[in-house]
């Protein structure tokens, strides 16, 4: 008993240290799809020059989303017309290259990780890019718009297929802060957190588990602590091995990452493992059902490989430049509540969400809640024509 309380203590203090973050990513996020259309996103990504590839990475990141949500919207994206290539680079930006994640890396790992985050990103796009420009077939391609053409929902189908932008016309300030704006924010932020919210109580649970109960020498064993080359060369190989096997994807793999940098893994690794979080098996299966066995199998190499090759590459940028903070200063929160700046950011940030979450029930955010995990054709219809106030 006392082991499992020490676990919950120190998944607690992990979610107390970033829960203001959360709310103000998510909030940004919302804001943004309140007002960006999906049919704006479809017709901006037709091809993948390296001009439209950009723009599916900036578009992604300002549409963040749980795993599950992205892998959703990009087959809903590729089934509209856009760009197969550019639809995955979208999918990488909207869980990789967001708002919430670099604060969060800031506030637990260092603001070094954040970057590394937003180096490693697009270079895993261009990998990815280059990939499939070299092995992806015309064969290959019809089979997966074949398959995804049969509209077999997965998780998150509904949440991906709603447009929840506001329909009215003017300025961005004009339908942001419209009673319409605010409704829409409050409905994406709400379907967001609805999400995202089982993966990050699964990995701050197993976070908490591994920095409680895994002994340090078992860790410095794997990640070979005292083999400085070894140990990075190994780190971007393994990182992505241990995320598919945790089952923990987008925000939800970062306290995981706190604990594995901690415990040795080379600063690479942690790049490569949280790039990663589109590998996970669940995600595997969704990409099998949604573009064939043959497409998921293509998937998981390319993905792995570029995931990889981004960690090789900003392990060596950021070793060359310095930037690679010591292993021995990292902590892993266990502090609790205190009265500190965190506590009055959570305070300020829980008040906007209870205002947000208000909202939603009270312009029939219910029934669109229980629709987000359904057919994409039946959240369709039932968002059609959002305007309530």
């Amino acid at each position: 008993m006392h082991a499992i309380l020490h676990a919950l203590s120190i998944a607690g203090s992990m979610t107390w240290e970033i829960t203001w973050a959360l709310i103000l990513g998510f909030t940004l996020s919302a804001v943004v799809q309140a007002v960006v259309r999906k049919s704006t996103i479809v017709r901006l990504l037709g091809d993948d020059r390296p001009r439209t590839l950009a723009l599916a990475a900036a578009l992604g990141a300002a549409s963040s989303s749980c795993s599950y949500a992205a892998v959703a919207l990009a087959r809903s994206l590729f089934r509209k017309g856009a760009n197969f290539t550019a639809a995955m680079a979208f999918e990488i930006a909207s869980t990789n290259l967001v708002v919430e994640l670099g604060v969060i890396l800031t506030l637990l790992m260092g603001w070094q990780f954040t970057a590394a985050e937003f180096v490693g990103g697009p270079i895993m796009i261009a990998v990815l890019a280059v990939l499939f420009r070299v092995f992806l077939s015309d064969r290959l391609l019809r089979e997966a718009r074949e398959q995804a053409e049969r509209g077999m929902a997965g998780a998150m189908e509904g949440h991906a297929a709603m447009d929840m932008s506001v329909r009215r016309q003017g300025s961005f300030a004009r339908r942001l802060f419209s009673r319409d704006g605010y409704t829409s924010v409050a409905h994406v932020f709400v379907m967001e957190w609805a999400a995202i919210l089982r993966d990050l109580v699964l990995g701050l649970l197993i976070a908490g588990a591994i920095a409680a109960w895994v002994p340090n020498s078992f860790w410095r064993a794997f990640f070979f602590e005292g083999h400085p080359l070894a140990a990075k060369l190994w780190g971007p190989l393994i990182g992505p091995l241990v995320a598919i096997a945790s089952f923990v994807c987008s925000i939800g793999n970062v306290p995981l990452a706190v604990v594995l940098w901690k415990e040795g893994i080379s600063f690479g690794g942690v790049v490569a493992f949280i790039f990663a979080d589109l590998l996970i098996l669940p995600i595997l299966n969704i990409y099998r059902k949604y573009y064939g066995p043959r497409m998921a199998v293509f998937l998981l190499v390319t993905f792995y490989t570029a995931a990889v090759l981004a960690g090789y590459v900003v392990e060596l940028a950021f070793g060359g430049l310095g930037l690679i903070p010591d292993q021995a200063t990292a902590k892993i929160p266990m502090e609790g509540v205190s009265w500190n700046y965190t506590t009055w950011l959570n305070i300020a940030f829980l008040l906007l969400a209870a205002a947000l979450l208000l909202r939603f029930w009270r312009t029939g955010g219910a029934a669109m809640l229980r629709m987000m995990g359904g057919p994409a054709d039946s959240a369709d219809h039932g968002h059609e024509g959002h305007n309530t106030r």
